[in-house]
């Protein structure tokens, strides 16, 4: 007996030992530029990290040296939030669209696998992402398996037959009712709903794998076979009744809409964020504003990184039609000062997912360097904390401020002179830090 409780005490001092040494472990920065993820740029403090949050903000923190505390000096570089992206395809991003229906699962997830890693090293500690089977990455990255960021997933697909997600090309033969799933449903990618009865199933089933919104498509889109861009998808009752499922769960509909009928349709409906919305006119610009929603707008532009398509393709007229408006959609956005998030949608190749950085920088266009980081952290994670309790990473982010999580970047000058340095991580961005976890440090 006195044999077994020693033991047992001998496990419970082991445990606390254990737990008393991880506990221990810290990591702090000093002699870093801070800009705090809304409008401040704070000088002559340090960072204390200890497991995965910021423990501390102040002047002159002293810590014990040894195995488990990690001293960095930053030497007047910029400390930042990770970056987020709003509107962001695991799945698509490394990969061409048409390539998804001639290979079979295993080989897309690894590319999706591929594709979270890249992301994660360009400095994005975050995504939301609009569509597409990504759950079991996102459970690979949380377990600590693979590399990758934080996953606010979707799943599939909600979409009415012969739109957006609707995957048949334009010469499929009809279905007959209770049919088979098509392939691109039985691996995840899309559900095809009709009527509200499927979909309120259908978004429930999203629910149930772990989806923490739910993404619908509200209008034509580009890169689709059959849809043109001008359509409303889903009737006013099919939308209501995929906003009234995801509420039943406390999280929120996205929808995507570039036309401005599918983004006044949706409005109607009670969807909460709007993607795309690139041909909204003023009045709809003020409708989003009535409706407190937000515009998770990409800079998307037929410039130097334009998607190519055949010339005097259906996909390049809408294209070129949707491209037009890009403009227009961000000076109401800031003329009506909506909610707006940043998300860059790029897919289709490692080569054009790369341009992730690019892309904020865009936003030059438009908004001043500190507006637009704020953007690309506090406030796109204000949107994503719109799925309340589904959302799998409680606590405080996009932010550095005592208590939030420990997602950083060490940028090797200061974006907010140049934000152009986040367009090439690979050199300027010297530290990687997702959850407290460094996976990039080059300052050696």
């Amino acid at each position: 007996m006195k044999k077994g409780l020693s033991m047992i005490l001998l496990f419970v001092v082991l445990c606390i030992g254990t737990y008393a040494q991880e506990a221990q472990k810290q990591i702090l920065i000093t002699n870093a530029k801070i800009f705090d993820g809304t409008n401040k740029l704070v000088e002559g403090k340090d960072v204390l990290i200890q497991g995965n949050k910021i423990a501390q903000i102040a002047e002159g923190i002293m810590i014990t040296q040894d195995e488990n505390s990690t001293i960095i000096d930053a030497q007047g570089r910029t400390l930042i939030p990770g970056l987020t992206d709003a509107h962001w395809h695991i799945m698509h991003a490394h990969i061409a669209s048409m390539q998804i229906f001639v290979n079979e699962i295993g080989y897309l997830t690894l590319v999706g696998a591929e594709a979270a890693e890249a992301t994660l090293m360009r400095g994005f500690t975050t995504i939301r992402d609009l569509g597409g089977p990504v759950f079991g990455i996102k459970k690979m990255i949380d377990e600590g398996r693979i590399v990758g960021p934080r996953i606010y997933p979707s799943g599939a697909y909600i979409t009415q037959t012969s739109g957006h997600g609707d995957f048949r090309f334009p010469t499929a033969m009809t279905r007959k009712d209770g049919r088979e799933l098509l392939d691109g449903e039985l691996m995840g990618w899309t559900k095809i709903a009709d009527g509200v009865p499927q979909v309120i199933r259908r978004v429930r089933e999203n629910l149930m794998s772990g989806a923490t919104q739910i993404k619908v498509m509200a209008g034509g889109g580009v890169a689709s076979l059959s849809d043109p861009l001008d359509v409303r998808q889903y009737t006013l009752d099919e939308m209501k009744a995929a906003v009234e499922v995801a509420a039943s769960w406390n999280t929120y509909v996205a929808v995507h809409a570039y036309s401005d009928v599918a983004v006044r349709g949706a409005l109607e409906a009670g969807v909460q964020s709007i993607e795309h919305g690139q041909m909204i006119v003023e009045e709809t610009a003020k409708l989003i504003k009535e409706h407190d929603a937000w515009l998770s707008l990409q800079p998307i532009l037929n410039d130097e990184d334009a998607i190519p398509f055949p010339e005097g393709s259906f996909e390049q007229q809408k294209y070129l039609t949707m491209t037009a408006g890009t403009e227009k959609a961000y000076e109401l956005a800031k003329k009506y000062d909506l909610k707006v998030a940043f998300g860059t949608d790029l897919q289709n190749g490692p080569e054009i997912a790369a341009k992730q950085g690019k892309s904020l920088a865009k936003l030059l266009r438009w908004y001043e360097p500190w507006e637009v980081l704020k953007m690309a952290t506090s406030t796109n994670y204000e949107l994503f904390k719109m799925s309340g309790p589904r959302d799998p990473y409680p606590g405080e982010n996009g932010v550095i401020k005592e208590g939030a999580l420990a997602d950083l970047l060490l940028v090797d000058g200061n974006p907010l002179e140049n934000l152009d340095l986040i367009a090439d991580p690979d050199n300027n961005l010297k530290i990687i830090m997702k959850d407290g976890k460094i996976y990039k440090n080059t300052l050696d």
